[in-house]
């Protein structure tokens, strides 16, 4: 079994900037792909940003703004999110593919960080 365990979130002003973190713990022998989703209210969840080796790919809506990037030592993956919108508003959820040392690949979600973008 392995957790994700986000933090970062918070309230920002439009056109500020906030820097998420996920760390990935528990049985993990390796990850191969971590990201970040996110599920404003009445919407469903969507894509932001994932990263897998040295690939990243983004929501459109997002591109230009966000940044993903990983640690792999530390097993963490961040979002730097500047120039942040209204509709950027959210619960961020971070996401892993990761095999664990019993040999399991698994997919594992973290529980959320709020992001609210309001003047």
């Amino acid at each position: 079994q392995a957790q994700l365990v986000e933090s970062g979130g918070g309230l920002v002003q439009p056109g500020g900037s906030l820097r998420l973190s996920c760390v990935a713990s528990g049985s993990i022998f390796s990850i191969n792909a971590m990201g970040w989703y996110r599920q404003a209210p009445g919407k469903e969840r969507e894509l932001v940003a994932r990263i897998s080796g040295g690939s990243t790919n983004y929501a459109d809506s997002v591109k230009g703004r966000f940044t993903i990037s990983r640690d792999n030592a530390k097993n963490t993956v961040y979002l730097q999110m500047n120039g942040l919108k209204p509709d950027d508003t959210a619960v961020y959820f971070c996401d892993a593919d990761l095999r664990s040392y019993d040999g399991n690949y698994d997919h594992y979600w973290g529980q959320g960080t709020q992001v609210t973008v309001s003047s």
